[in-house]
């Protein structure tokens, strides 16, 4: 996957009557009707399907992301527990597809956030009223953030800095742009090595040809 190490970007306020949307599951994100495929390209079409599109099928106007300033906004920022519902890894593959590569929320679920670490989407924890303070510059005509995940730093189009918590595991993993297998192959050598010295101490294991 690739590395996150900063971004400067457009940040999106996903929020509805001027307040930020909370409990929005991994459904509204990505309906099941999208989840036919395992590939990941395309999938930015059904990312929040119901939000954007209007019954007759036409583009919302009025969702952020259909909004021409937000198209290609690299960060998301939402209310709490974002990503809660079904475990479905599409949700932040949808993310991906839209190049956001970042969501700023109070509190997330579990699963969606551990699922964004392995797909190289940095989660944000912060604090309500920061989010909400967030959300309300993201809304003004300068809605450009920096995120800075050596630092551990967002800061704000005002120029104000807010620092956040994230595991170091999973920080270094981002970082080098490590998902789960390629941190296994590190170790490839040494993996190689007990295979080849259990094959000569253990030869029994081994299955025939």
């Amino acid at each position: 996957m690739k590395a996150f190490t900063k971004l400067r970007s457009t940040a999106a306020p996903l929020t509805d009557k001027g307040k930020l949307m909370v409990n929005v599951d991994t459904d509204m994100i990505i309906p099941k009707q999208f989840l036919k495929t395992t590939e990941r390209d395309g999938l930015s079409e059904g990312l929040f399907h119901e939000l954007k599109t209007l019954p007759d099928g036409s583009p919302n106007p009025d969702f952020v992301l259909n909004k021409p300033q937000y198209r290609d906004a690299g960060v998301l920022i939402a209310g709490e527990n974002f990503g809660c519902g079904s475990s479905r890894e599409h949700a932040p593959w949808a993310l991906l597809d839209q190049g956001i590569t970042c969501v700023i929320a109070p509190s997330f679920a579990d699963i969606f956030y551990n699922n964004c670490g392995k797909n190289g989407i940095l989660a944000i924890t912060l604090p309500l009223e920061v989010c909400e303070a967030l959300a309300g510059q993201a809304g003004g005509s300068n809605s450009v953030f920096e995120i800075d995940l050596e630092t551990k730093v967002v800061t704000t189009p005002d120029g104000a800095e807010h620092s956040f918590d994230y595991d170091e595991g999973r920080r270094e993993k981002l970082l080098k742009g490590l998902d789960d297998i390629a941190l296994t192959l590190q170790s490839e050598d040494s993996i190689s090595a007990y295979e080849s010295q259990r094959k000569l101490s253990t030869p029994w294991l081994e299955t025939a040809s």
